[in-house]
């Protein structure tokens, strides 16, 4: 079951007019968020980012904070699964004919929910593989907007070269993954890029901080360089679906001769203990 403009139907069910602005323009937004255990993590965090991207393309927000915990408790409850991943989507809405300006629309609304499976702390200390490449995207990063190609290409790069992530760097400087955000630790101090316009700024981002500052690391929101990355004690990849990840070994570089570093196994174990708290 799936929720769309006010009806929780089956999946195979939903449609939307092929004058829909999100079908011919990718012309909305989205938001991921993850459920454990049957409860909304951070549903305020991710509900206050949802609005800044809505204010950033001129979309008015369809629902209050109130109705939308409303709406997705009762998708959730259509399921039996404990851990899922809630997704949102709300384009513009449909016009009568295509054309790039715009009008006050209905928007639409869309909202699915899947089984949430992330791996396990074993799985993890495996270490994972990564690529870099240049960062060709927009200037408007921050906006999870729904117009993604570039993202889906470098995502179907890492796939063909059999890697987890592509990061990217502009000018030199790493900026984030296709669908992630990236950190290093060198000398006992992480070093994420700061929040603007060139990266999103996750919400498990924020939390992969706030569990580094509890295992005593310091913390720079600052630029880096891929040269740095690739010489770095250590590299992690965040997302909602992926939390806290080690990423052992960059295009042909070894990181920590392809060990998983100290600090990650205790990130990651005070990581667990906040989705659970």
């Amino acid at each position: 079951m799936v929720y769309l403009n006010g009806e929780f139907i089956p999946k195979d069910q939903a449609s939307v007019s092929i004058m829909d602005r999100g079908f011919l323009f990718g012309d909305g937004v989205y938001e991921v968020i993850p459920v454990y255990s049957g409860k909304i993590f951070r549903l305020d965090e991710h509900l206050k980012r949802l609005q800044n991207s809505l204010n950033s393309v001129q979309i008015n927000n369809p629902y209050s904070a109130p109705e939308w915990s409303d709406i997705l408790h009762q998708l959730l409850g259509l399921s039996t699964e404990s851990n899922q991943s809630l997704y949102l989507q709300i384009s513009r809405g449909a016009d009568i004919s295509r054309k790039h300006s715009f009008e006050s629309l209905t928007p639409t609304v869309f909202i699915e929910s899947n089984p949430l499976m992330p791996k396990t702390k074993s799985e993890l200390e495996m270490g994972f593989r990564a690529m870099s490449q240049p960062d060709f995207r927009w200037q408007r990063c921050d906006i999870k907007s729904t117009s993604l190609l570039a993202n889906i290409m470098y995502s179907q790069q890492a796939k063909q070269n059999s890697v987890e992530e592509v990061i990217l760097h502009r000018d030199s400087n790493v900026t984030e993954g296709a669908t992630s955000n990236v950190f290093i630790i060198k000398s006992d101090t992480l070093l994420t890029h700061p929040t603007g316009k060139h990266i999103l700024s996750g919400i498990t981002r924020d939390l992969v901080l706030e569990s580094a500052k509890h295992c005593h690391l310091n913390i720079e929101e600052s630029t880096f360089t891929l040269d740095h990355l690739l010489m770095a004690d250590e590299v992690w990849i965040s997302s909602s679906t992926r939390e806290v990840m080690p990423i052992t070994q960059v295009d042909d570089r070894l990181i920590n001769n392809g060990v998983i570093g100290q600090h990650w196994s205790h990130v990651y174990d005070y990581y667990q203990g906040l989705k659970n708290a």
